[in-house]
């Protein structure tokens, strides 16, 4: 029957419009909300969520380094997100613009050819990570490099590969240091005891492979703001890791804050310079420039939530990770540190407030006390604080890799660390260049964020230099 034939007086109904949950970012925090909404609304037909990733993978970043010092293939450490979250809309794309009244987000994608579209929404949880804080100084943006993501952790390995076939090549003097071979590390946190362990590492490790390089010809520097490196840990287990480092050959320089970074070298507060060709800069970060043009409330850059992770004045609107400040109920409310343990719980509770949202109930409030921090200091050493106790040594570097093993999500990318594991255990360092010389030439290379994915490629464009 037509409609123009219907009885008067029926009713037509109209379907409920789906309600639309969107997830901006997908590091820790934003993976693991998807995650765990996947579970509980994956199979509705009245709610869409839609996670926004400006990757199409999820990427466990606490095992960055082992990609940089060739302990693990690239692939072993991500997954792909269509994979991990089969049941929910996906989008490849640059957050470029949040209209938090109209309730829409502007995402970018496509590349050159590419084009933004609006992505309305009804409830929205903010996980856009954080960015390499370089403090406004435009030497180390242009001259250094970074370890936030998998292609920081390819290019240093390949820069590192680069470097050797240099100096190599060029016969260095026998004892003494060369700047092609020196390796700077700006931060002594997490990222920078690991870069700078897992630089020393590779490249001490390789030297069989380039005969006339010599170990005294090296010099692996790490560089440090604070009194002592690793300050999560506590001054004992910072003063343990920077003995460790300075036995296994790495110059450790703390109370030292870099004054700039150039084309030849790294400059001191006393005026001299490290001469050096490769910088790796991991002194912080900073929230993601997107947020200062969001009308809420801020804490050092960081979006002000309430303990349900809310964004006040903004009812539907979630911030979690890095990119929020979020009270920590069992510190007194002082803000969250930006871990991962952190974020893989948060996610979690938005995830579960987002569906008491949906129903119409007040979510819960987010509490968890953090268990401890690890970190890996090289040569199969490590320092650990958990529930209080303190290892170190190969004891806490076996403890490193069991807990990071067990995080991994999916049981491919547990096999597939657990096999590069053990590979590295039998055989030598891998010095296969995967982006060769000439790529690393033709190459201009982003220090610092790129907004869009278009821009990134643009600069990525092939500008071949005169050839000699």
């Amino acid at each position: 029957m037509g409609a123009d034939n219907q009885p008067e007086g029926m009713c037509v109904e109209t379907p409920a419009r789906r309600k639309r949950v969107l997830i901006l970012g997908g590091g820790f925090a934003g993976m693991y909300a998807a995650l765990h909404l996947e579970r509980r609304l994956g199979g509705r037909d009245d709610v869409e969520v839609t996670l926004v990733s400006r990757d199409n993978y999820f990427l466990f970043t606490p095992m960055l380094h082992e990609v940089a010092a060739s302990d693990l293939n690239a692939s072993a450490i991500v997954i792909s997100l269509r994979k991990l979250l089969p049941r929910l809309s996906f989008v490849e794309g640059d957050v470029t613009g949040l209209d938090l009244e109209a309730k829409q987000a502007l995402v970018a994608h496509g590349g050159l050819d590419g084009h933004s579209h609006a992505v309305p929404y009804d409830y929205v949880v903010l996980a856009m990570g954080s960015e390499t804080n370089y403090f406004g100084r435009q030497g180390p943006r242009e001259h250094s490099l970074t370890m936030k993501t998998l292609g920081d952790a390819m290019l240093l390995r390949n820069s590192l590969i680069d470097r050797l076939e240099e100096a190599d090549a060029d016969c260095v003097t026998a004892g003494q240091r060369n700047a092609i071979v020196t390796f700077v590390v700006v931060g002594g946190g997490f990222a920078g005891v690991e870069t700078a362990g897992a630089i020393n590492d590779f490249v001490h490790g390789a030297l069989p492979f380039y005969p006339n390089i010599q170990h005294a010809n090296v010099r692996v520097m790490l560089v440090h703001g604070g009194e002592e490196v690793l300050p999560e840990l506590g001054q004992d287990l910072g003063a343990y890791t920077r003995k460790k480092l300075i036995e296994h050959g790495v110059e450790v320089r703390t109370g030292t804050r870099v004054e700039d970074v150039t084309e030849t070298g790294v400059l001191l507060p006393d005026g001299s310079v490290v001469p050096t060709k490769t910088v790796v800069w991991v002194a912080g970060v900073t929230p993601p420039s997107l947020l200062k043009k969001l009308p809420c409330e801020k804490v050092h850059g960081r979006l002000k939530v309430n303990e349900r992770m809310e964004v006040p004045g903004f009812p539907g609107v979630w911030a979690l990770g890095d990119c929020a400040s979020v009270p920590d109920l069992t510190q007194g409310g002082k803000p969250c540190p930006p871990t991962a343990q952190h974020a893989m719980r948060q996610g979690k509770q938005a995830a579960l407030n987002v569906c008491a949202a949906l129903k119409g109930q007040p979510g819960k409030v987010f509490r968890y006390k953090m268990l401890g921090q690890l970190a890996a200091i090289g040569q199969r050493a490590g320092v650990a604080r958990i529930l209080g106790l303190k290892f170190s040594g190969t004891f806490a570097w076996f403890l490193w890799r069991t807990i990071y093993l067990a995080k991994l999500p999916k049981l491919e990318t547990k096999l597939r660390v657990a096999m590069g594991w053990t590979l590295d255990l039998f055989f030598r360092k891998d010095v296969v260049q995967l982006i060769g010389p000439r790529e690393l030439d033709q190459l201009t290379l982003p220090a610092g964020p790129l907004p869009s994915r278009g821009q990134a490629r643009q600069v990525q464009a092939l500008h071949p230099r005169p050839q000699h």
